[in-house]
């Protein structure tokens, strides 16, 4: 059925290759000028690793001020930021970010990616390998460990059926995977996937999606840090990690 289903895909990918290459080039556009959100204040009460993919560098965001990290360092001034998020990263790569991290620790890690397995076929064991690698190594090195996957990719604008319905079914089993690793890791979970009637950016997605219609805009990283906070009460949490 996989395979059908990727035929299919790859027929609608050639009849609609003007949409499909103009997009991409807007996505690798905003990559290039993404840059990652850090903080070093002169006396930091607390310090925050971000580890991912391009959703954890701000790819889409206006500045890198409006990017996840960029919202985090307004509500928390005195934070220190370390991020070591990079455009295109699969949780394979993720993991190398952490293991790279040698003895530091700190007090709360924000695991951001999942879109790229997703997006270019990872397979399941390979997969599964690499998050639960990915939640192993955060623990070791964060007191407070949060992963947050990318939400429903088969929702995005970037996509279009039979090819989004298939994204669609990856996603769901990207968060089954990553909400279960962090359950055995300690770690907490924080759901972003809904059905597309339930989606606020699918319902809004010229505000909510960057130009690409694949990466989130100003608007969506707020969406994402309002569920953030609301799912893993991460405001909250590194507040009291900086008393």
């Amino acid at each position: 059925m996989l395979l059908a289903l990727s035929v299919i895909a790859a027929l609608a990918v050639l009849g609609e290759s003007g949409r499909v290459a103009w997009r991409i080039s807007q996505s690798a556009e905003l990559a290039r000028q993404s840059e990652p959100f850090q903080a070093s204040p002169t006396q930091p009460v607390a310090t925050l690793l971000v580890a991912g993919d391009s959703t954890g560098v701000g790819t889409g965001a206006s500045s890198p001020a409006q990017s996840l990290a960029g919202l985090i360092a307004i509500d928390h001034p005195l934070l220190q930021i370390v991020n070591r998020a990079k455009d295109g990263a699969k949780f394979a790569d993720i993991a190398r970010q952490l293991e790279a991290l040698g003895d530091q620790r700190f007090d709360a890690i924000l695991v951001l990616g999942g879109g790229n397995d997703v997006i270019r076929f990872t397979g399941h064991k390979a997969l599964s390998q690499a998050v639960v690698r990915t939640a192993q190594l955060a623990s070791t090195h964060g007191k407070l460990v949060v992963i947050m996957p990318s939400g429903n990719v088969g929702n995005a604008p970037f996509f279009f059926p039979p090819l989004s319905w298939l994204m669609a079914q990856r996603s769901r089993q990207l968060h089954r995977l990553v909400r279960e690793t962090a359950a055995d890791n300690g770690a907490l979970y924080v759901n972003l996937y809904k059905e597309k009637a339930e989606d606020p950016f699918a319902q809004r997605p010229v505000e909510l999606n960057a130009s690409d219609g694949l990466h989130p805009s100003d608007a969506g990283y707020r969406v994402w840090y309002s569920e953030l906070n609301a799912q893993a009460d991460f405001s909250n949490r590194l507040a009291a990690r900086g008393r």
